[in-house]
């Protein structure tokens, strides 16, 4: 049976000002934004190119705001991506080079942390 996470909420404390960041600063694509009800907000974002999108939203999730920790997705080019990060105005890391990948790291207003790997050559 085939398994695929395709939803990570996002804990924030201003979706409007998450909602931003992610859309005009690390460049995901808005795909939804309801309200469902006076409590409940769905806000849906896609990374470029990934199955899996995020949630940010009124009533989503139970966790604290900027407690989701280290979520990865992987890159082509770290330096590519570290240099579009910094010209949108995000914070990002130097580029953090390991045996396995070369790794930037970045925090959305909140505190929710990210990583970007480019992975390592395969043989």
């Amino acid at each position: 049976m085939d398994m695929k996470i395709e939803l990570i909420p996002i804990p924030v404390t201003d979706v409007d000002r998450a909602k931003s960041f992610y859309v005009d600063q690390v460049g995901f694509h808005d795909d939804y934004d309801i309200r469902v009800n006076e409590a409940m907000r769905f806000v849906q974002l896609t990374p470029p190119g990934s199955a899996c999108s995020i949630v940010l939203g009124d009533g989503m999730t139970e966790m604290a705001p900027g407690t989701q920790q280290g979520i990865q997705m992987v890159v082509a080019d770290a330096d590519a991506a570290r240099a579009q990060l910094a010209a949108a105005g995000v914070e990002a890391s130097e580029v953090d080079e390991q045996d396995w990948g070369r790794f930037v790291y970045f925090a959305d207003p909140d505190g929710n942390t990210w990583a970007l790997q480019q992975l390592p050559p395969r043989d």
